[in-house]
């Protein structure tokens, strides 16, 4: 029998490679993303529209890899000193998982039902995720806080969120 330690003995306790990973692919996407850039030529503009994609997308893969590097080299993140979380527990699936179905609905209704429709679920759905059991107050809440970042996002920005079923009414 061997007496070499498994890749998943040695990768125990090393989640910031998760991270670094997270960063690679970031870092190759804004890469892709910067190359299918069309552009025209314009020599009144020497430095061009590519120019801060190519740099934040070398910046994401240097940081991923550097990362990486000192995770498997034994660094490892430093926990906060306020922090109170137990690394050594279970993540709690019993609120991460609504979350995730609460932004997961937000992303299948967004189209079809309209930012306020859909936001108001995000946000309902995150408080109920997060422990609360006011759920008409909580509802209210989510409905103001969707109509304000629709209007938000419409007249402070000039960014137009999808209307979906109340198109004409908001």
């Amino acid at each position: 029998m061997s007496s070499s330690p498994t890749l998943a003995f040695k990768l125990k306790g090393r989640s910031e490679l998760g991270v670094a990973l997270l960063l690679g692919v970031a870092g190759v996407v804004v890469l892709v993303d910067a190359i299918a850039l069309v552009t025209p030529y314009s020599q009144s503009d020497p430095v061009g529209p590519k120019t801060l994609p190519y740099i934040i997308a070398g910046l994401l893969l240097i940081c991923a890899v550097l990362l990486a590097v000192n995770v498997l080299r034994g660094g490892q993140g430093e926990a906060e000193g306020g922090e109170d979380v137990d690394l050594s527990h279970p993540a709690d699936w019993k609120t991460v998982l609504p979350l995730v179905g609460a932004f997961v609905a937000n992303i299948l209704l967004i189209d079809w039902a309209g930012w306020v429709i859909s936001g108001t679920v995000l946000f309902w759905g995150s408080a109920w995720a997060l422990g609360s059991r006011h759920y008409v107050r909580d509802g209210l809440i989510a409905l103001a806080v969707s109509v304000l970042t629709f209007y938000g996002f419409y007249l402070g920005l000039g960014i137009p969120l999808p209307a979906g079923l109340l198109e004409g009414i908001l």
